[in-house]
């Protein structure tokens, strides 16, 4: 079902993004990764899954803050490609702060990235995907899109509104043959997490593994992280026939985070 689909994957140079674009990539899809990192070794990224698995792998630089940089990250995958038939938003950004202490633009440059620029990448995608009586978008939202955790105001606000966003596009769209669906990990071994374990450990005058071991603790039951593997296995089931009556929802992955 996904061989020969267009797939653009945002925030896929590294992590959770980049799981996923590995995901269809092995199906048979071709990709669009977009990403903040070196130069060269995102072109060594984007061949090396080329060679791998025998698809085409474009690579746009699109500054996500920026509504106009987001309308052409799609513009120029269909012209490339031919067509987008799978936008997956992961792109994101953290800050954390107390309320009262949250730099101004910080919030802003997390709302933009988070929340702003999957409403612009989704109007954008839309016409073509509603012509052709076949879309699927994925926003990978967060636990922290259905439960809060203190000093989080802008990334908890904003995975939050990317969950009413997606239940929006579904509504909006259920008759079309377009599905809309957020994936919500908790914890994930990301470059990003891996930092917030290592000031934690640095702050606390403790190991690496000890501070794992107590953020994992304090939020994620199975004690264990997800991996981008299976997020990629998620967002694939997304796109597959069984899935096809699948929209609107919110789907956690998250070790049992969020129904305690």
């Amino acid at each position: 079902m996904i061989k020969g689909k267009s797939v653009i994957v945002t925030g896929s140079t590294s992590g959770i993004g980049l799981g996923i674009a590995r995901s269809f990539a092995a199906q048979g899809a071709d990709v669009v990764l977009n990403g903040l990192g070196d130069a060269g070794e995102i072109e060594r990224l984007r061949r090396g899954l080329e060679t791998e698995f025998g698809i085409r792998v474009l690579y746009d630089n699109a500054d996500l803050r920026d509504a106009d940089a987001c309308a052409a990250l799609i513009h120029n995958a269909e012209m490339a490609l031919g067509k987008v038939d799978v936008l997956v938003n992961n792109a994101g950004i953290q800050h954390v702060a107390a309320v009262e202490d949250f730099p101004a633009e910080r919030w802003d440059a997390v709302i933009a990235i988070n929340l702003s620029s999957a409403f612009h990448t989704i109007r954008t995608a839309l016409p073509g995907m509603q012509a052709r009586g076949w879309g699927r978008i994925v926003n990978i939202a967060s636990a922290h899109g259905l439960v809060a955790s203190a000093n989080k105001s802008a990334y908890v606000a904003s995975k939050h509104g990317l969950i009413g966003l997606t239940k929006v596009v579904a509504l909006e769209n259920a008759q079309g043959g377009v599905t809309c669906n957020a994936i919500c990990p908790g914890w994930v071994l990301t470059p990003l997490v891996k930092a917030q374990i290592e000031a934690r450990a640095a702050a606390q005058g403790i190991t690496f593994d000890a501070a794992r071991e107590q953020l994992l603790g304090e939020k994620q039951p199975s004690r264990r992280f997800t991996t981008p593997e299976q997020i990629g296995e998620l967002a694939l089931f997304l796109c597959s026939p069984a899935a096809d009556n699948m929209t609107g929802s919110a789907i956690t992955i998250d070790g049992g985070w969020t129904v305690q």
